[in-house]
């Protein structure tokens, strides 16, 4: 018998991404567009086009945005000539693996494809379409804005909390604005777009699960066939790891099941857990020894489950992989660019390698967006970092009626069986906030008996990735509270926590005992490069029109304000407002972290909303629009390290909390000091600590070091080696926390500039903002702490020589201390 692995499979893929242009065909088009052929980039969208063609301006600049509505109006039709010519296969597929949004396609004038979803593949018999020479293929848009406000009106109005009727299409929610995001409304063919040709049969589904064994592993392989010939027997091969294993399938059947040894396979784990090896998996498909078509896949050997079993305190959400609980530290993802096409390969790997570097070992795909590309899933695979994916239903009551209910559930389809190979997606969720929005939002007045939802999330989805994949956990909402009293509640489940930031100040994050947070964040502004590059206001304040224009949250500006105050004085200087609310960001943050990490095993994660931002923006991400890292990001790398002391609130006493996540023992001593401002030594104890992998400690203080004789002047130190924690008893305002005085040293190092910075007193918080010496310039540090004496080193990197008074300017170097006296 042949060895068909060995063999090229006889299918024919064919890209169609050249040649392509687009014109406007009906809306309020300017008359600089209206007429145009524009040149036009697929994979892409019409943004892009108009933007490569000098027909708009930056959307991400001032108030360009309100200026470009009209492109969310317009009717937009692409077009173009390929060359085809007989080649003796029986099929000749149009595949459209990505169409955004409400779309008619024709080949040589023949429709062939009328669609409306951006988030499912489509795949159309073009045989009756083609001629021999050119063939002529047009995909008309049709405005996304009016195509969803005229289903509105037929499906009836339901609740969401912005103005464009977005849950009526099945297009990324966030491109019709979010409280962070830009409106863009876009249209375009938005993934790649090919013909395919084939004879007697073609792979149309492979579903895989790397399942660990006492002995190793085993791969099983389902597959699905599509056959332009039912009469002919066929052959399917698998090879993983140099073992092969193959199936017969008869006349007239079209599915296989195969499965295959891995002895020996070697276990894949999150980040800070252990390696992730992959394991390469091909698939192929003959007849009569006759290669017909080939797929691959690559898949790491894991078991992933969510621990929900009621307990003492409730109902826990723990994530345990190979059966080794996880303390999830995490984040939410957005799409990282508002016109999404622009974010390939490398911009993905640059946000997930920051994310890895600030010890992240999570990421929530947000289902607002869009189902993520292969290259992050890709990428999430060989770093570590687990993926939870949201399906797109964010924030809205759903219709339940058709055509919306089947294309929802064609689009779950196609998701599931293309995501659930990956070893890194540990949840697939079905909405975000629906479920609390159902029961806490008043959505049931105002539905009036309407349907929300609820079938998706608690039918259709479960009963989906079961027969799809039923080796990925599934919940059907974020938050959701399992055995508990409704979706929002911290003794079952998950919970999103957004009362901090909407109404109270951020320490009352330390009232909450949740089991886990799937939500929760602070506002901060953009570096001050990234804002001044996209605002030209003149004087730049904080409530300056293209400010405005860049704070999309209901009263933003207020709540930082309100949220800024308990802590620090308010500057009179724009720069001087713009780090006071960077570093209260930053201190929220990292403040509710300590404090979740801190009651583990109890609480078993925490998802900070959000790592990244998809335009210039006042927001909650830790990474800005231009990819430059906020000081949150340095909050987040502190408190999601592998070994952290922090001294936490217990009732009305304080105690010292050790965690440590790492695999081995943390033995050692643990010294803690009260101390003066001036660093003199108060009060002191020393105790011997051993803490096994993955646990946490927690030692009380002695009343002498947890009560201070001059609240504002005094602090606690709690160290062990180079690990430390710190309390203060008052806020920075309410202290005596004086002037900065710092001593610098400054030496090239390679790539570089190495800082070293002496405090000659205490110093809180020191961070350099080194985008406003130089815009490349990137520093991994920040967010130190110094009693007087002590030295903090940055080591900052710049791509050509930076100016060192820049570099070593007060508008540069920062600290807690001048947010303190006015």
């Amino acid at each position: 018998m042949t060895d068909i692995l060995a063999l090229a499979p006889s299918v024919i893929r064919r890209d169609l991404h050249e040649g392509w242009s687009a014109r406007a065909v009906a809306g309020p088009v300017p008359e600089s567009v209206a007429g145009a052929t524009i040149p036009a980039t697929v994979p892409g969208c019409i943004h892009t086009d108009l933007l490569a063609a000098g027909l708009i301006d930056d959307p991400y600049l001032d108030d360009n945005e309100a200026a470009q509505r009209w492109i969310g109006l317009t009717d937009w039709t692409y077009e173009t000539t390929f060359t085809w010519s007989a080649d003796g296969h029986e099929r000749h597929d149009l595949v459209f693996d990505g169409l955004d949004t409400v779309a008619t396609v024709t080949l040589n004038g023949r429709v062939v494809l009328e669609s409306a979803n951006q988030h499912r593949t489509y795949r159309v018999d073009a045989r009756a379409a083609l001629v021999e020479g050119d063939n002529v293929l047009v995909v008309a848009f049709s405005s996304p804005v009016k195509h969803a406000g005229a289903r509105s009106m037929e499906y009836g109005a339901r609740p969401r909390p912005y103005p464009l009727p977005y849950e009526a299409i099945r297009k990324s929610a966030a491109s019709f604005g979010w409280d962070w995001g830009i409106a863009t409304a876009t249209s375009g063919i938005w993934r790649p777009v090919r013909l395919e040709s084939w004879s007697i049969a073609r792979i149309a589904e492979v579903r895989v699960d790397a399942a660990p064994t006492p002995e190793g592993g085993v791969l099983r392989a389902d597959v699905r066939v599509e056959r332009a010939d039912a009469d002919r027997a066929l052959r399917l091969a698998v090879e993983i790891d140099g073992r092969t294993a193959e199936a017969e399938l008869a006349t007239g059947t079209d599915a296989a099941h195969i499965e295959v040894a891995v002895p020996g396979a070697a276990l894949w784990w999150p980040a800070g857990y252990g390696e992730q090896p992959l394991y390469d998996v091909r698939l192929a498909l003959s007849a009569e020894d006759e290669p017909l078509d080939e797929a691959t896949r690559r898949v790491g050997f894991r078991s992933a489950r969510w621990d929900t079993t009621p307990d003492a305190d409730g109902t826990p959400f723990a994530l345990h992989v190979n059966d080794v609980p996880v303390f999830v530290k995490g984040v939410n993802w957005i799409p990282d660019d508002a016109l999404v096409t622009r974010v390939d390969a490398a911009r993905y790997e640059r946000r997930l390698r920051q994310a890895q570097a600030a010890g992240i070992n999570l990421i929530r795909i947000w289902g607002g967006g869009i189902y993520e590309s292969d290259d992050l899933f890709r990428l999430c695979d060989e770093l570590g970092l687990l993926t939870w994916q949201d399906f797109l239903l964010a924030c809205a009551a759903y219709p339940e009626e058709e055509p919306l209910r089947g294309e929802i559930e064609a689009e779950a389809r196609d998701q599931i069986v293309r995501l659930s190979a990956h070893p890194s997606l540990v949840l697939l969720c079905g909405s975000n906030e629906n479920l609390m929005g159902f029961a806490e939002w008043g959505w049931q007045t105002a539905l009036d008996g309407a349907t929300w939802g609820a079938h998706y999330y608690f039918e259709l989805f479960p009963s989906l990735v079961a027969e799809l994949a039923p080796h990925i956990p599934y919940a059907p909402g974020s938050p959701f509270s399992p055995n508990g009293e409704g979706p929002s509640d911290d003794a079952h489940g998950s919970v999103h926590l957004w009362e901090q930031w909407n109404r109270q100040d951020w320490l009352t994050y330390r009232d909450h005992r949740p089991r886990f947070v799937a939500e929760f964040g602070w506002q901060g502004p953009a570096t001050w490069t990234t804002l001044r590059d996209a605002v030209s206001d003149d004087p730049l304040t904080p409530e300056s029109p293209g400010m405005i224009v860049h704070q999309k949250a209901m009263e933003g500006n207020t709540k930082l304000t309100n949220g800024l105050l308990p802590h620090f004085r308010m500057p009179r200087d724009m720069e001087g407002w713009h780090w006071a609310m960077q570093l209260n960001q930053a201190l929220a943050v990292r403040t509710a972290l300590e404090h979740f990490r801190s009651w583990a095993p109890l609480t078993m994660g925490a998802i900070v909303w959000q790592l990244n931002d998809c335009w210039p923006v006042t927001s909650w991400a830790a990474i800005d629009g231009a990819e430059r890292l906020k000081p949150l990001w340095h909050a987040l790398k502190q408190a999601f390290a592998p070994r952290i002391v922090t001294i936490q609130p217990r009732g009305d006493e304080l105690a010292v909390v050790l965690s440590n996540d790492t695999g081995e023992t943390w033995e050692g001593t643990l010294t803690t000091t009260r101390r003066g401002f001036d660093g003199t030594a108060i009060a002191e104890d020393a105790q011997p600590f051993s803490i096994p992998p993955r646990g946490t400690t927690t030692l009380p203080l002695r009343p002498e070091l947890a009560t201070p004789d001059d609240a504002a002047a005094e602090l606690v130190v709690a160290s062990t080696g180079d690990v430390r924690g710190l309390w203060f008893f008052a806020e920075p305002r309410d202290s005596r926390l004086a002037p900065a005085v710092l001593d610098f040293e400054v030496r090239p190092v390679d790539g570089g500039t190495e800082v070293e910075i002496t405090a000659r007193n205490l110093v809180r918080d020191l961070s350099l903002l080194v985008d406003k010496a130089h815009p490349d310039a990137v520093t991994e540090d920040g967010l130190f702490t110094l009693l007087p004496g002590e030295t903090a080193v940055f080591r900052v990197r710049h791509p050509e020589p930076i100016d060192l008074p820049a570099l070593l300017s007060e508008r540069v170097i920062r600290t807690a201390n001048e947010l303190v006296a006015r």
